[in-house]
C-alpha cells in the first residue's frame, strides 16, 4: 500500500485563491492524499469556500485567528500521513510534485527531506518565473543552512516534502513568530534530517507581490519576528558546527539584517551590527536599487534608506 501524504493548508482571508490551492493538492498523480485545511479565523468568505469543497479527502478545521504557525500546528496534530506537505492557501503544486519527491525519499531512506524548484507569480501561474538557486541540488543539512544564512536564499514551504518522523523530531512551528516563521521552522527540519534531496523535475508556484502579504510587512511585530527568527537560525546552525565558515555565514546573515530592518527598527539594526562583530565582521554591501545606491555614495546608506522610505 502506498504511504499517505498529508497536505496541510493554513488559510486566512484567502477566499480568492484557496480553492485553487486545494485543487492542486487533489490533482496530484500520487494517489494517497489527504488535505487538512485549517481556517484561521478568516473574516472573508474563506470558510464558506472550504466547506463547499470539503469531502472524503478534504478535512476542514475552523479555529480562532492565532496565526499561520498555529494553523500549521493544528494540521500537524491532525495529520495521519507518512509524509507532510505544507501548502499556503495562495500557492500551487504541479501535479507530479509529491510523486517525484516520495519516490526520491523512498529510494534514499526517510531520514532525508526533499526539496524541489519553485517559481514566483502574482496572478497567473502561466506567467511564473524561476530564478536559479544554489539550493536547487542535494545538500547536507549544514551546507543548506550556510547557503540560507549567508546568501539569503529561500525555499518556500510548498517546495518541501517532509517525512512525519523528521517533522516530529523537528518539533512544532514556533507560534510566537510571524515573519520568517518558515525559515526558522525548516532550519530545524533540516537539522533533524540526515540530508536534503532535490527533485529537479517538479515545480511549485509561490504567489508574491500581493498587497498586505505577511512577507511585505514592516510593522514592529513583524520585524521583531524577523530578527528573532534569525537568532534562532544562528543557534541551530552554530549548534551543529562551530567553524570559521559558519561564523562567516552568520556574520553575513546579520549584516543583511542590519540593512533590512533599518530605518523602521534602528535598535534591531544596532543589535544585528553587534552580532556581526561577534561573528568576525562582514563586508556585505547593502542591497539597493541603482538610484538609491548612487545616493548612498554621497549621503550614506542610512540616510539613503530613510529618504527612499519617505518617498514610498
Amino acid at each position: 500500500m502506498k504511504p499517505l501524504v498529508s497536505v496541510i493548508i493554513p488559510c486566512y482571508n484567502a477566499e480568492r485563491w484557496v480553492a485553487d490551492s486545494v485543487a492542486s493538492a487533489l490533482a496530484q498523480t500520487w494517489p494517497e492524499i489527504e488535505v487538512i485545511a485549517v481556517n484561521d479565523g478568516s473574516s472573508d468568505g474563506s470558510l464558506e469556500v472550504l466547506k463547499r469543497i470539503s469531502g472524503p479527502r478534504v478535512r476542514v478545521i475552523d479555529q480562532p485567528n492565532r496565526g499561520a504557525s498555529a494553523a500549521r500546528n493544528t494540521g500537524l496534530r491532525e495529520a495521519r500521513g507518512a509524509f507532510i506537505q505544507f501548502l499556503d492557501a495562495d500557492d500551487l503544486l504541479t501535479s507530479g510534485k509529491i510523486a517525484e519527491q516520495v519516490a526520491l525519499l523512498e529510494s534514499q531512506g526517510t531520514e532525508a527531506v526533499a526539496t524541489t524548484r519553485w517559481a514566483r507569480f502574482t496572478r497567473d501561474p502561466a506567467n511564473a518565473y524561476t530564478t536559479e538557486s544554489p539550493l536547487f541540488r542535494d545538500l547536507s543539512p549544514v551546507d543548506f543552512l550556510l547557503l540560507y544564512a549567508a546568501g539569503g536564499h529561500m525555499m518556500h514551504p510548498a517546495a518541501w516534502l517532509v517525512p512525519s518522523s523528521v517533522a516530529k523530531n523537528a518539533g512544532p512551528w514556533n507560534e510566537s513568530l510571524s515573519l520568517n516563521d518558515d525559515g526558522e521552522y525548516f532550519s530545524r527540519v533540516v537539522m533533524a534530517s540526515k540530508r536534503i534531496l532535490h527533485a529537479p523535475d517538479s515545480l511549485t508556484f509561490y504567489r508574491s507581490y500581493v498587497p498586505n502579504s505577511l512577507s511585505g510587512r514592516r510593522d514592529r511585530r513583524s520585524l521583531d519576528s524577523l530578527y528573532r527568527s534569525f537568532e534562532l537560525v544562528a543557534h541551530h546552525l552554530s549548534g551543529a558546527e562551530n567553524s570559521p565558515r559558519v561564523h562567516r555565514a552568520l556574520a553575513d546573515c546579520f549584516q543583511r539584517l542590519v540593512y533590512e530592518v533599518y530605518p523602521e527598527a534602528p535598535d534591531l539594526s544596532s543589535n544585528a551590527a553587534v552580532r556581526v562583530k561577534e561573528f568576525g565582521g562582514s563586508e556585505l554591501p547593502p542591497q539597493m536599487g541603482r538610484r538609491q545606491a548612487l545616493l548612498a555614495r554621497f549621503v550614506g546608506w542610512k540616510l539613503a534608506k530613510r529618504i527612499a522610505r519617505n518617498l514610498t
